[in-house]
């Protein structure tokens, strides 16, 4: 869990001074793709929400600003979600 505490979040800034997860919030650990390594906090996401996944939006991703990527939940291990694809 340690090492979970020193990653960054997905949409926290680059400038912020604690970018990392926050202490009693569910994360996802991003695997792959242009978010390679971030967690994504999926405080009050239901069930059905967490095994849909998330289009996440980025500006490293194959579409350029506005651009998406798709994660989703691994099969065997569903706090990791894996890329899917980039979508415009």
């Amino acid at each position: 869990m340690d090492e979970l505490m020193r990653r960054r979040v997905y949409g926290s800034d680059h400038d912020d001074p604690d970018p990392g997860p926050q202490p009693g919030r569910p994360y996802r650990e991003l695997v792959g793709g242009p978010l390679d390594g971030l967690l994504v906090d999926v405080t009050g996401l239901s069930d059905e929400q967490l095994a849909e996944g998330a289009l996440l939006i980025t500006e490293i991703g194959a579409y350029g600003p506005g651009g998406c990527a798709e994660y989703g939940p691994r099969e065997d291990m569903p706090s990791v979600w894996d890329w899917r694809g980039d979508t415009p």
